[in-house]
């Protein structure tokens, strides 16, 4: 709703010197005296300070808008055209300079070593890639003889015409396999399918080691080496036939379809053209791997920076550790930053594997560093032992009186951190991080899941 202008206010503005435009744009008597001009500066000056004011609240970050800019910058500009040599007008807008650049946001010079993880995680994709490659051509030469490899995806080989005897144990190429949207529970098996009528149709077989073992070490992948790698939705799978069978090839229970007759692939090897191939393996722990995968953790030991956690840490320093674990894929040291209190359930250990992936992405997209300021450290239960002002009146028998009495020391700190993208522009204002210290242990993130 826009406000009238009444004859009142009309009134007070020219007794100040000021006036409007058709457009609203303010004008400014050029002939004021010296002392209506110092009233209209500090009509201008209260916009300014209010401006400064929300600048102030965003801490170096910066936001879309500002109450308060346009009617500082206005006024502001009119009076600097219209009384360019007045001190009084130079001041205020040399103040409305330094507020406009700080809404802009904070900048730093970015050092090139925070950067580095990047080049590193690149040139490790290019060699995971380069191996996955190598072995894919090398399965799929030595798997079977000429005369049991299925050149042509489609048209399938017609299953009216030609038995499971002839084609059993013949391997096929199969691009484009999209998972998890044509998974579905047949009448013989959990498949994906893969085709369409006019083509025939290949049924991969999930419901075995030979999917799952692939499939979980392509996850594997994405989390310790190519944050790049989006959510993959298609495959390319060399696959084994093994049988024929009769299925719907739709998701749920009500089925519209016809029966299609299709050739069941067992799942060999599994690749992201260009990323990574991982292959079913009888002896690994998760029954798969990514090829290169033994190689990965002796090549990025040459990257860390940081190892292992002081038993003195600090917060703001376990902070830092917290977000270069990050940063080099460390998700071994990643994990020993968390509370232990954070990891005690699969499903917990599941949510912080999930925000693994959401750091990367924003390490990735986003930001490449942080900074911390000074932690802010209170006692949140049992008896503290570092209130040097409460120490000073007690001595070590009544110490020792309110440790049993009183229970383990419980200790919060709360750690802020400004986060810079690749031109050393700070990314919002800054973000609080929480930690927690019991008894004589040492810190611990406690919120993991806050964003830099």
């Amino acid at each position: 709703m826009k406000l009238k202008l009444t004859t009142l206010s009309l009134t007070f503005m020219l007794s100040m010197g000021l006036s409007m435009t058709s457009g609203h744009a303010y004008s400014v008597d050029p002939n004021l005296s010296d002392a209506q001009l110092e009233k209209v500066v500090k009509q201008a000056e209260y916009y300014v300070r209010e401006f400064e004011k929300e600048v102030e609240q965003q801490r170096g970050g910066d936001k879309a808008i500002y109450r308060s800019k346009k009617d500082a910058l206005d006024r502001v500009q009119i009076l600097k055209q219209t009384y360019p040599d007045d001190p009084g007008v130079e001041k205020l807008f040399q103040r409305t300079k330094t507020a406009l650049m700080k809404s802009k946001g904070d900048y730093t010079e970015v050092d090139p070593s925070w950067t580095k993880y990047k080049t590193d995680e690149a040139n490790l994709r290019k060699t995971i890639a380069a191996k996955g490659e190598q072995e894919w051509n090398r399965i799929l030469s030595s798997a079977a003889s000429p005369d049991k490899i299925i050149t042509k995806e489609f048209p399938i080989p017609d299953p009216k015409k030609i038995s499971i005897e002839e084609l059993k144990d013949s391997y096929v190429v199969l691009k484009d396999v999209e998972y998890p949207a044509n998974q579905f529970y047949g009448g013989s098996g959990e498949y994906i399918w893969h085709g369409k009528p006019s083509a025939g149709y290949y049924f991969v077989q999930l419901d075995g080691r030979n999917w799952v073992g692939p499939y979980e070490a392509v996850k594997r992948y994405r989390r310790l080496v190519d944050s790049s790698l989006a959510d993959v939705t298609k495959f390319t799978i060399l696959g084994k036939i093994v049988d024929i069978t009769a299925e719907i090839p739709a998701a749920g229970e009500n089925k519209t379809g016809r029966f299609e007759m299709g050739w069941v692939v067992e799942p060999v090897a599994v690749q992201v053209p260009g990323h990574v191939v991982a292959v079913y393996d009888a002896n690994a722990e998760s029954s798969g791997k990514f090829i290169g995968e033994d190689e990965v953790a002796k090549i990025k030991d040459s990257w860390y920076t940081v190892k292992s956690i002081p038993q003195n840490v600090t917060p703001d320093k376990l902070m830092e550790i917290f977000m270069m674990a990050i940063k080099e894929k460390n998700f071994d040291l990643y994990l020993e930053c968390i509370s232990p209190d954070r990891k005690m359930t699969p499903t917990a250990i599941s949510l912080i594997k999930y925000h693994w992936d959401l750091h990367q992405g924003r390490f990735l997209h986003e930001y490449i560093h942080a900074t911390f300021g000074k932690p802010k450290i209170y006692t949140t239960g049992g008896f503290d032992e570092s209130n040097d002002q409460e120490n000073f009146f007690l001595d070590d028998q009544q110490k020792d009186v309110l440790r049993k009495t009183q229970g383990e020391s419980v200790q919060r700190a709360e750690v802020e951190s400004r986060a810079y993208d690749q031109n050393g522009k700070q990314l919002g204002s800054p973000h609080p991080h929480y930690l927690i210290k019991k008894g004589a242990g040492r810190w611990y993130v406690d919120d993991y899941t806050t964003r830099f």
